[in-house]
């Protein structure tokens, strides 16, 4: 991706989220020279990696298949200065645009339309051998009432309505054509994108950047070490 789109992605980000009248936190707002200055009073946010996330899965057409996120709060259970079992991510869907198909192997999560269109889910379940299960049914707690769903079945959650996807549990999802972009709120266990991500297909999670212009701000993976040492 080059950085001038990430840099439009970033403020039209800022732009929907003030609109939908949820407010970030200031490290939100840090630009790359105020953390070049920042001592290891942050490390929080550099070991569990809070902050602005943009990916395109690798594939390189971030409008059909991408994702933009920000880390509000997250753990890190190998960490013991870092003891929250617990995790928060905002993220926004466009209009038609997929979360490819994966589940996790650790993390338990629900989903939840926070404002904006409405949310497309496609479930599926796993084999033993981590397959896409083609044939059974799942259940699925839609705001906390069991729903069976049939194998590729969709769940479609207007904003307030929420899912819980347990682990083992493939989904992929996308905002509906024609409802307008979803801001998704994410509170689950500890996140992990380096290691808890079964994706059914290969694909990339953190993209390559092409540096045509200075950055907005830095993204989660990129942030440098603490100054002072």
């Amino acid at each position: 991706m080059r950085r001038s789109e990430i840099n439009s992605l970033l403020s039209r980000a800022k732009d929907f989220i003030a609109r939908c009248g949820f407010h970030l936190p200031p490290f939100a707002f840090w630009t790359p020279e105020q953390w070049a200055g920042k001592g290891r009073e942050c490390d929080e946010i550099r070991t569990n990696m809070l902050g602005w996330d943009v990916t395109d899965f690798g594939l390189g057409d971030f409008e059909r298949t991408g994702l933009l996120l920000f880390t509000l709060r997250n753990g890190n259970l190998k960490e013991a200065a870092n003891p929250k079992p617990y995790a928060e991510k905002l993220l926004i869907s466009e209009e038609s645009q997929v979360t490819p198909m994966h589940f996790h192997w650790s993390k338990v999560e629900d989903i939840i339309n926070r404002a904006g269109g409405k949310l497309v889910i496609q479930l599926y379940g796993s084999t033993a051998e981590e397959a896409h299960d083609e044939r059974s049914p799942v259940k699925v707690s839609v705001d906390a009432v069991v729903r069976t769903v049939d194998a590729g079945g969709e769940v479609v959650l207007g904003p307030g309505e929420s899912i819980t996807l347990v682990r083992g549990l493939y989904h992929k999802f996308w905002a509906q054509e024609g409802s307008g972009p979803v801001l998704i709120g994410e509170v689950s266990a500890v996140n992990d994108d380096r290691t808890d991500n079964r994706f059914r297909d290969e694909v990339g999670r953190f993209p390559s950047i092409e540096e045509d212009e200075p950055p907005l701000h830095l993204l989660c993976n990129e942030y440098p070490p603490a100054a002072g040492g």
